[in-house]
């Protein structure tokens, strides 16, 4: 099965290091936490999804990668993790509307508290036009200075001209 391209586009922004330790929120079907998974060595993935579907399904996807430590999977929404004393290295979300919709203002704190000092945020959208991502920015990038994060934009496409917009963040200190 083909890997879709924002998918790989937004796993080349991570810039994956052997060691780095991910949170993915919306997991989907795991296929970036296999595509980052190849590139671990000592590192690890927690997948979240709010979906037991999306989750069973992502495990089954990388059950030789969870066998081997370097991913784990929960069925659970960001608002009611429980992350306790875990830190990443890299937070990122794909296709992801919670950020988008509402303020998220508790999740934006939580995400904070569970990065390390130079962690990073990644929100990745592949909007239906340009203006439409123009507008997601528009949107998140207040929330995320409101929260206490520096942002920077990334913007690419697809071979077939789709837009694709990464938000790039880390915590102000």
């Amino acid at each position: 099965m083909p890997v879709p391209e924002r998918i790989s586009w937004a796993v080349d922004q991570l810039d994956v290091q052997p060691a780095d330790r991910f949170l993915e929120i919306g997991s989907g079907r795991g296929v970036a936490v296999e595509l980052i998974c190849r590139q671990l060595a000592g590192g690890h993935v927690l997948a979240l999804d709010r979906s037991a579907t999306a989750t069973d399904a992502a495990a089954q996807r990388n059950a030789r990668y969870a066998a081997a430590g370097s991913a784990s999977f929960e069925t659970v929404s960001l608002e009611d993790v429980d992350l306790g004393e875990a830190r990443f290295d890299k937070v990122f979300a794909i296709n992801v509307n919670l950020f988008w919709t509402r303020a998220a203002g508790l999740e934006l704190a939580a995400i904070k508290r569970a990065l390390v000092p130079t962690g990073g945020l990644y929100l990745f959208y592949e909007p239906p036009s340009a203006s439409r991502g123009d507008e997601i920015a528009e949107r998140v990038v207040p929330r995320l200075d409101a929260a206490g994060y520096a942002t920077q934009l990334v913007t690419g496409s697809t071979t077939k001209g789709a837009s694709l917009l990464a938000l790039i963040s880390h915590v102000v200190t």
